[in-house]
C-alpha cells in the first residue's frame, strides 16, 4: 500500500512539473523590449537621474502594449533637512507611431525620483497590431531616446 502512495504522489509530481513546463513555453511569445536610457536633468533643486522606458507585448492583449518607465536613482542636492536625499520629478514623455497603419499616441507621466529611484509607472496604449516606433523625452534638459518593437494582431 505505501508503494501504491509513493507511486501516485511521484505521478501527481510529474504532472505538476509538466503543466508548469507547458505554461511557462505559453508565455514564450510575450515580449519585453527596453529602450535606451534618457539621461536627464530634474526639478526639486539640482538633480539628476536617467530614466528607463520599456514595452510589454504579449498574446493577451492583442493591438495592445503596456509602455513602462521608471527613474534610476536621483543624484544632486535638495532643499529641507537632508540636502544630499532629494527628491525630484521630471516629466516624461513616451511618444509612440505605428508604422504600419499611422496610429500615433503619447504616454506622458510626472515621474518623482529619490535616492531609491522611483516606482514603475506603467500604462496600456491601444497601439493596434504592427511595428512601433517611439521617442522618449523628457520636459528638463535631456538625451532622448529611440526605439522599436512589434505589437500582434
Amino acid at each position: 500500500m505505501r508503494k501504491l502512495t509513493i507511486a501516485r504522489a511521484a505521478t501527481v509530481l510529474a504532472g505538476a512539473a509538466v503543466a508548469t513546463t507547458l505554461g511557462a513555453g505559453a508565455q514564450a511569445a510575450a515580449a519585453t523590449v527596453e529602450f535606451p536610457q534618457v539621461p536627464t536633468l530634474a526639478r526639486g533643486g539640482l538633480c539628476w537621474t536617467s530614466v528607463r522606458t520599456w514595452a510589454d507585448t504579449g498574446p493577451q492583449y492583442p493591438g495592445r502594449a503596456i509602455l513602462n518607465m521608471r527613474a534610476e536613482p536621483v543624484a544632486g542636492v535638495g532643499p529641507g533637512i537632508y540636502p544630499f536625499a532629494p527628491l525630484c520629478e521630471v516629466r516624461t514623455t513616451i511618444a509612440w507611431r505605428n508604422l504600419n497603419t499611422g496610429a500615433t499616441g503619447v504616454y506622458e507621466n510626472l515621474v518623482v525620483t529619490g535616492i531609491y529611484g522611483s516606482i514603475q509607472y506603467a500604462l496600456f496604449q491601444d497601439t493596434g497590431p504592427g511595428r512601433i516606433e517611439v521617442t522618449v523625452t523628457t520636459d528638463n534638459a535631456s538625451v532622448p531616446a529611440r526605439g522599436t518593437f512589434d505589437v500582434a494582431g
